[in-house]
């Protein structure tokens, strides 16, 4: 069984965000999928297949989706989509937009000049009171304005400094079970320790889920974007996440979708020795 390994957000190795990937005829049992997750031990891991209800006449290649971190199934991952298409564009030559069916809908993929660029549904921030008490404690006296989506938590931190220097408690942060905490600022408007000016920046901790720090997120910028596309009065964007291995994505607003776009690099190939 042949799997590969991508670093997405990126046009160089060992930076952006590593995700597996495998193009697969059929799915593999569900706890095999899980255990080559685990075994991987990256933020995910990601199995695509051919769309079975898919018009072979049509226009784009479609497959289904689905993504794995080391503990669970999860609704909703955009490097290992970005991944998947780079696989399949690199190793399967597949030259046309891509389709990929998956638990948030219809997610689109197509090369651009900018490498690959993400359509996805836009999922607006939603209103949250204040902290959940686990993580309440966390950012001491630093004003932290929390808002939510169906997945996560987000916490918009005063300036990027303050993203930057954050020392999550991921023993607090991991009562969050699989939820995810996100916090992001704007960008600083001196240019960055990158040497680069971004509309804004973020960090994501999801320790419950097997991940302590993901490097380069896309899945967040689905509600990233229109946050700060609001609150900036603008609907393209430079976002760049302030991991040690550090991503920068190019985002804009479309109406009710996110665009995403990124560059990746393979890593490696390797082959499986599993029974199915």
């Amino acid at each position: 069984m042949q799997m590969f390994q991508v670093d997405a957000f990126t046009d160089r190795l060992f930076a952006g965000n590593p995700a597996a990937v495998l193009i697969l005829d059929d799915w593999l049992p569900e706890h095999l999928m899980q255990s080559i997750a685990s075994e991987n031990n990256l933020a995910e891991t990601a199995f695509a297949r051919p769309n079975p209800s898919a018009n072979e006449s049509g226009k784009n290649s479609s497959w289904e989706l689905r993504w794995f971190t080391p503990t669970h199934e999860v609704n909703f991952c955009g490097h290992a989509t970005l991944a998947t298409a780079h696989i399949l564009a690199t190793e399967h030559r597949v030259q046309t937009n891509m389709l990929f069916e998956t638990r948030v809908g219809t997610l689109h993929v197509r090369q651009s000049a900018d490498g690959y660029q993400l359509d996805v549904p836009a999922f607006p921030p939603e209103p949250l009171e204040s902290l959940p008490a686990e993580i309440a404690h966390i950012f001491g006296t630093v004003p932290a304005k929390p808002f939510k989506n169906f997945e996560n938590i987000f916490a918009e931190l005063p300036s990027e400094h303050a993203v930057r220097n954050f020392i999550p408690d991921l023993h607090a942060i991991s009562q969050l079970g699989t939820t995810g905490l996100v916090i992001t600022a704007p960008g600083a408007e001196d240019g960055a320790e990158d040497g680069a000016e971004h509309d804004f920046v973020s960090r994501y901790f999801v320790p419950g889920a097997g991940i302590p720090e993901d490097p380069v997120t896309g899945s967040t910028h689905a509600t990233l974007v229109p946050y700060w596309a609001e609150k900036l009065g603008k609907t393209q964007l430079s976002a760049f996440q302030t991991s040690v291995r550090g991503g920068l994505l190019i985002c804009e607003l479309a109406r009710d979708r996110v665009l995403i776009s990124g560059h990746a690099v393979t890593f490696m190939e390797a082959r499986l020795r599993v029974s199915t």
